[in-house]
């Protein structure tokens, strides 16, 4: 106990000086800081002020400058010019080149620093900072107020007196702390000296009742808050046994009914304390729960506790609950007979499962709803239009049965994704999985699609890297997912783009690569993509054919196959689309 204590006091009285020191420091520096910043603007201010002064140097200028190198010169002790901190150099007003300084080093260049690059434009760049290495001004100059600059003026201090002062006040602060918590340390001793003996009485105390003797007591010597603290210590004795005993009677009996409930419950005093909780419980509020958790800091948001308490039996109080991974139904209600007994009961029921089935069905029979509207909108009010209009030429005709017979085959094409993956979702996915060629796969497939890619203009490249192997899988599925994805680049990439794809091995695995330079894929949007029915841009992608089922077939395909799919993109330069195919397997019908 008094080495803990001890230890607890000098760490606060040391983080106290360290604290004061520092502070005290920081100050100290930053002003040290501001007044070198203040002073070199006053001597700067008061110097470019000087009309004697700017005379001078606008009758330099004409003559070179030289003739500007000897008037700073003539000026330099009012300047504070000190080769080994401040020096002042003459730069070409538009190029920044260095032509002369004070230093004497004409072939160093120097940097453009914002002050500089302010009086390129011709304003006087005064721009400081505390935290810079260095303080600067640059003033542009020239034979009259009303020509362009011809030269700038470029004066620059290291800060070595601000550094020497500021090194010197460190040491006096480290030197002030080092006593400072040589100080603390005694301080600490004797205060924990003072504080231990009547601690250490309280801890026996504790350690007897701990063993079930509520009988001791101890003795107080002091009105002060130790002393307060163990005539509480006392009290909290007496009444200690009483509420174990009660405690441990509602705790007997909830138990057996609390742990074998796979919903969770939580049992709450008429105080909001903690009386009992399940495994059930803890698990779907998602955190740990102990006796000094309050009803509030769970539920007090939904019910308050005293509204919680007011219900009369048998009502109870419903309502939904969502955490970060999970849908609950919780059940409150109050529980006991009288004021002193009884408390508030919280029943959790986990409804995870039930609400996304509803959220996916919901959404489901909305896209699906969607986007067989839309074609047959269109065949209807085609085929009205063809059947109330008997004078309609033979050519119009023929367009608008085009248009009827494209929604039909869309709608057919909408169906039959559906299907497919109504049959990967009931685990039928009907693959004719064999040895195939996957270099010739994937030449049939780069020939498929290259009328189309040259339609829109596009360069489509092909690059096979190696010897690839051969691999097992439905070879009409596999076209069936890079003809999609090739497709994809082909309508999202601007005509005269480029595509290209590229395939080799690794290990046990064949890589096909289709990389488009096109429109790209926001950054937010790219998670959802393998999502049924999900557009990036639901307007472009009807306009192209999409349905927004591709790629959920391609990525279903695919881990079917015992593979996968990535997509990368960014949003205006492009989409890399990577398929990894694994290459062993056998023959399976």
């Amino acid at each position: 106990m008094f080495r803990s204590l001890y230890l607890k006091l000098v760490l606060i009285m040391s983080l106290l000086m360290i604290s004061i020191m520092a502070v005290v420091g920081t100050f100290l520096i930053s002003n040290v800081a501001v007044y070198h910043l203040d002073e070199f603007s006053g001597q700067m201010a008061t110097m470019f002020s000087n009309e004697e002064f700017v005379s001078r140097l606008r009758i330099a200028v004409s003559e070179g400058a030289d003739s500007l190198h000897e008037v700073l010169e003539t000026y330099s002790g009012n300047l504070g010019i000190d080769p080994n901190n401040r020096n002042f150099y003459i730069l070409d007003a538009r190029s920044g080149l260095r032509l002369a300084g004070s230093d004497g080093d004409t072939g160093e260049a120097i940097d453009l620093t914002p002050n500089i690059l302010a009086a390129m434009n011709g304003e006087i760049g005064d721009t400081r900072s505390i935290t810079a290495s260095y303080i600067d001004i640059a003033i542009p100059i020239s034979a009259n107020a009303n020509s362009e600059p011809e030269y700038i003026i470029y004066i620059r201090d290291l800060k070595q007196r601000q550094q020497e002062l500021t090194t010197q006040l460190f040491t006096i602060i480290l030197e002030a702390l080092l006593f400072g918590l040589v100080i603390s340390i005694l301080l600490s001793f004797l205060l924990s000296k003072t504080m231990t003996t009547p601690i250490e009485g309280l801890t026996r105390l504790a350690g007897d009742i701990a063993r079930g003797e509520f009988s001791k007591r101890i003795e107080v010597h002091s009105g002060d808050e130790i002393g307060v603290l163990s005539e509480t210590f006392n009290d909290m004795a007496e009444k200690l046994q009483t509420t174990l005993e009660t405690v441990e009677n509602e705790r007997n009996k909830l138990n057996t009914l609390f742990l074998r409930m796979t919903d969770g419950v939580c049992a709450f005093g008429r105080s909001g304390e903690l009386i009992q909780v399940n495994t059930a419980a803890v698990e779907l509020i998602g955190r740990q729960m102990d006796t000094d958790i309050h009803y509030d800091d769970l539920f007090g948001g939904i019910l308050p506790l005293n509204d919680a308490l007011s219900i009369k039996p048998p009502d109870f109080f419903e309502t939904n609950y969502t955490t970060s991974d999970r849908s609950l139904k919780l059940f409150i209600a109050p529980f006991g007979d009288n004021d002193r007994e009884g408390g508030v009961m919280v029943v959790i029921h986990d409804v995870t499962e039930q609400t996304k089935l509803e959220n996916v069905r919901r959404e489901f029979v909305a896209n699906v709803s969607h986007e067989l509207r839309t074609p047959l909108t269109n065949i209807k009010s085609y085929t009205e239009t063809l059947l109330e209009n008997d004078d309609i030429d033979r050519e119009t005709q023929r367009n608008f049965l085009g248009v009827i017979m494209k929604e039909s085959d869309r709608m057919t094409r909408i169906v039959s994704d559906l299907l497919t993956l109504s049959r990967f979702d009931y685990g039928n996915d009907g693959l004719k999985i064999h040895r195939v060629q996957t270099v010739k796969l994937i030449e049939r497939v780069y020939q498929a699609m290259y009328l189309d890619a040259m339609k829109r203009k596009h360069v489509m490249t092909m690059e096979l890297v190696g010897q690839l192997p051969d691999v097992y899988c439905d070879s009409d599925r596999i076209e069936q997912v890079l003809t999609n994805i090739l497709s994809n680049a082909i309508k999202y990439t601007p005509d005269g783009g480029e595509i290209s794809i590229k395939a080799w091995s690794e290990d046990d695995t064949v890589l096909i690569c289709v990389k488009d330079n096109g429109i790209g894929i926001p950054e937010k949007d790219i998670g959802r993509l393998f999502e049924r029915f999900y557009r990036v841009d639901k307007a472009r992608s009807r306009e192209a054919g999409g349905s927004g089922l591709g790629l959920s077939i391609a990525k279903e395909i695919i881990e079917r196959h015992g593979g996968r799919i990535t997509i990368e993109s960014k949003y205006g330069e492009g989409t890399t689309v990577t398929v990894y195919l694994p290459i062993g397997g056998e023959d399976r019908q």
